[in-house]
């Protein structure tokens, strides 16, 4: 039986799915655009890549030397999965997921065979690093493929490719294929010394502070309950680990153990703890370690079995480019081109009246029924892949359906974490004597075995206890996909009951905030519900906690428990007062004009940072959209809806402190200090990086205000706040964003963060002159008495 011609996706000239899949004999004879991987095994100790010599049979550059392994992807397959698969066949090397790094991707173009084959390619590259070369006994040749396999120094291969040797299939190594031997020289011809300096530089942007709490006020009962509740929370971390990337709990152990064997490997440790991952939060997460820094794992079966030796070694892979879906979402998902292509295209589609666009996710999830569409885009679920599936289980039945992906609960994906989790908390409150703190700690152990959070979060809501938790899924940060699903984190402190007391009035007054807005009354809430705030001070956090730390937080995001019930909100105050020491401070002396400098006061920045937080409690959340469908800010705006969330709590609580002013609710005299203490601020969250939500919408604020001319940049290059235009600019930006949000206006936002969210010459300036004074960009906090309890 003949067997049928391998069909391929038919591609647009700019990597776009059209909907279409031909033969593949038809693709190369029209010229057609299509997708295709390339597998490089590369051997550490000798420097040496592996070649196959292609068959003699093969349609295209027969017996000549190519990669180590490639293959077009097929209709309907995705890439990683193709790459593996590929390996598999052609060389019988059976290798996990976490052995493939992507490094880039290469559109090859070329005509052969007297004009009967077009190759127009996109090529996903990967990189396989294994410690030693393979023997060469181990392979099992695919012989209508391949004829034979060999390895070869790179440094050879490149110049053999660079002077067009015949028995060698083309590539330019000046151009797209150059990238190869440019990431394999940089990676192993690092300079130690010069890498060291770099991560010694990144640690002391971070100011190491020690943060813990008077314990005086707990019964003994929640004095024993604290040690499971820490203990709880440290699963957190196992689970966050996972959720950065498929690897990164290999390379943090990997990293962990060799941390005493060199000065290097201790900075490497030392900054990964506060990233944890191998990307830079405050560098817009550019990767400050490769997969040659990563953890070593051993296959005793990967190949054939060759007598003496003991199996494959190889590096366990992560991207230098930190994937946008974390690990909420197959790595080669379709989704979305870059953005300023994506804008191109979009303006293109507009104009044809047609949408071009087919995103394997999308078209998925168009698939499902309603209530598993909204699993599929809900906070507690991982999207996985059949064929990834069908390989891990070696079954040979690849035959997946009409749609690759399928949807997997965290109580299910996170199962044997979130089992241990439940059990610490639910001992927490067995002993437990406070009546909140006790429902709490059940409700949310029962939530990470059900998967259901609801009555977990009103619980946490209802929380009145000296003790105060706020552990599980909550923020949305890290899936830069699409802002659906939720990294596990946990916050543990005393309660400051005297500075709570103090705060009731911002939530007594959130419903009048909300009448007042500067948006069309159309879109104003009439049922918005006071948010209690709780003041704490933080003994230990754990989870999605990397990088800088957060000041405040309002939860839950879950939209049903916002809309009948409002939210709640938490501060941290130790750790605003030590960003205020270290980081504030030291900022208004280089940044600000020096005749303000005197308005940058502690009370402004903690009650504006409180007015972020209120602020997250009024504005759309559940909107109407234009064809009178329901939905949510957060469904609509997806990737864009956290940058342009915070800058609202941002913007519109200097709006809501102004409004509070003038109905004398606040004091006159904080009307300046707040302006001052906010653009000393933007300087603050700037330095996060415009990758990170919190500095992408400081940016998007601080360029309107300046712009505006609310901001003043003069000729020593400080900046002033101009009073007489303050207002009307902060005013007119709060309005464009409630109205972006209140339409779901996801185009009309991605513009907006386009436009503004960039470093202009006044932030350049100021972010040099708080470089070369070295002011700390945030704090690494230690916790002596959580830590304490975990040793």
């Amino acid at each position: 039986m003949q067997q049928a011609e391998e069909h391929l996706d038919v591609l647009t000239k700019t990597g776009l799915k059209t909907g279409v899949s031909k033969p593949r004999g038809d693709v190369h004879r029209d010229g057609d655009y299509h997708r295709a991987v390339h597998v490089w095994i590369f051997a550490e100790s000798t420097r040496e890549l592996l070649l196959q010599r292609r068959a003699s049979c093969k349609d295209s550059w027969p017996d000549l030397w190519d990669i180590s392994s490639a293959g077009h992807i097929s209709a309907g397959d995705s890439s990683l999965t193709s790459a593996r698969r590929e390996l598999e066949e052609e060389l019988g090397i059976t290798l996990p997921k976490d052995a493939f790094e992507l490094i880039f991707v290469f559109l090859q173009e070329c005509v052969i065979n007297d004009g009967k084959y077009i190759n127009n390619e996109y090529n996903d590259v990967y990189l396989v690093t294994t410690l030693d070369p393979i023997p060469l006994e181990a392979f099992v040749l695919q012989e209508t493929e391949v004829s034979a396999v060999k390895y070869i120094s790179y440094e050879e291969y490149k110049r053999l490719l660079a002077k067009e040797d015949s028995g060698y299939v083309p590539y330019d190594v000046n151009g797209q294929y150059g990238q190869l031997f440019d990431i394999i020289e940089k990676r192993y011809k690092e300079n130690t010394v010069a890498r060291s300096l770099t991560l010694q530089k990144q640690i002391s942007r971070y100011a190491p502070i020690s943060l813990s709490a008077e314990l005086t006020g707990l019964t003994d009962s929640d004095k024993e309950a604290l040690v499971f509740v820490v203990k709880a929370a440290n699963v957190m971390d196992e689970i966050f680990y996972l959720q950065a990337w498929y690897s990164n709990p290999s390379l943090r152990d990997w990293l962990k153990e060799h941390a005493d064997t060199s000065e290097f490997n201790k900075l490497k440790w030392s900054y990964y703890q506060i990233n944890k991952s191998p990307w830079s939060s405050l560098d817009e997460d550019e990767a400050f370690l490769s997969t040659a820094d990563s953890a070593i794992r051993l296959l005793s079966k990967a190949t054939r079995i060759v007598k003496d030796w003991k199996g494959l070694e190889y590096r366990a892979a992560f991207p230098l480019l930190k994937p946008a879906g974390a690990n909420f979402y197959p790595p080669d998902m379709d989704k979305m081109v870059p953005l300023c292509q994506a804008y191109a295209i979009l303006f293109a589609n507009l104009k044809n009246d047609k949408a071009i666009i087919l995103q394997e996710f999308e078209l998925w999830k168009d698939s499902l029924e309603k209530h598993e569409q909204k699993e599929a885009t809900g906070f507690f679920s991982v999207i996985k892949r059949h064929s990834e599936f069908i390989l891990d289980s070696h079954l040979s039945d690849n035959k997946t359906g009409s749609h690759d992906l399928y949807i997997v609960p965290y109580s299910e994906e996170y199962k044997s974490l979130l089992a241990k989790a439940s059990d610490l908390l639910h001992k927490a409150g067995d002993i437990s004597d406070s009546p909140g703190l006790k429902r709490l700690l059940h409700s949310k152990a029962d939530a990470f075995l059900s998967n259901d959070y609801y009555d977990s979060d009103i619980a946490w809501m209802e929380l009145d206890s000296k003790l105060d938790v706020t552990i599980g899924p909550y923020e949305t940060y890290e899936d830069k996909l699409f802002g659906y699903k939720a990294t596990f984190e946990a916050y543990i402190g005393i309660r400051d009951d005297e500075a709570t007391a103090q705060l009731k009035l911002f939530g007594d007054n959130l419903l009048l905030l909300e009448q007042n807005l500067p948006m069309d009354s159309a879109y104003k809430s009439e049922d918005v519900n006071a948010a209690p705030i709780r003041v704490i001070q933080l003994l230990y956090n754990a989870g999605d906690v990397k990088g800088p730390q957060t000041l405040a937080f309002n939860l839950p995001n879950d939209e049903r428990i916002v809309k009948d019930r409002g939210s709640s909100m938490v501060m941290l105050k130790n750790v605003s007062e030590a960003k205020f020491k270290h980081i504030l401070l030291p900022i208004a002396a280089a940044c600000v004009a020096n005749d303000q400098q005197e308005h940058v006061d502690f009370e402004s920045f903690f009650t504006h940072t409180i007015c972020h937080e209120c602020c997250h409690g009024i504005g759309p959340h559940t909107i109407t959209l234009p064809n009178g469908q329901k939905s949510t800010v957060r469904l609509e705006l997806q990737e864009f809806y956290s940058a342009l969330e915070e800058a609202k709590a941002d913007i519109v609580g200097l709006w809501a402190l102004r409004f509070l002013i003038s109905q004398d609710l606040l004091s006159e005299s904080l009307l300046k200090s707040m302006y001052v203490s906010f653009l000393a601020g933007c300087f603050r969250s700037v330095r996060f990086g415009l990758e990170e939500a919190h500095g992408k919408g400081q940016a998007l604020q601080f360029n309107w205000l300046y712009e505006k001319g609310a901001f003043v940049w003069d000729s020593e290059g400080k900046v002033s706040v101009d009073f007489t235009k303050i207002e009307g600019a902060v005013e007119s930006l709060s309005r464009e964003i409630l109205t972006i949000q209140a339409n779901g206006d996801k185009e009309t936002a991605g513009l907006l963060l386009l436009k503004y969210c960039v470093l202009t010459e006044p932030l350049k300036v100021a972010l040099k002159n708080l470089e070369d004074i070295q002011v700390p960009v945030d704090v690494a906090p230690t916790f002596p008495i959580g830590n304490k309890i975990l040793q």
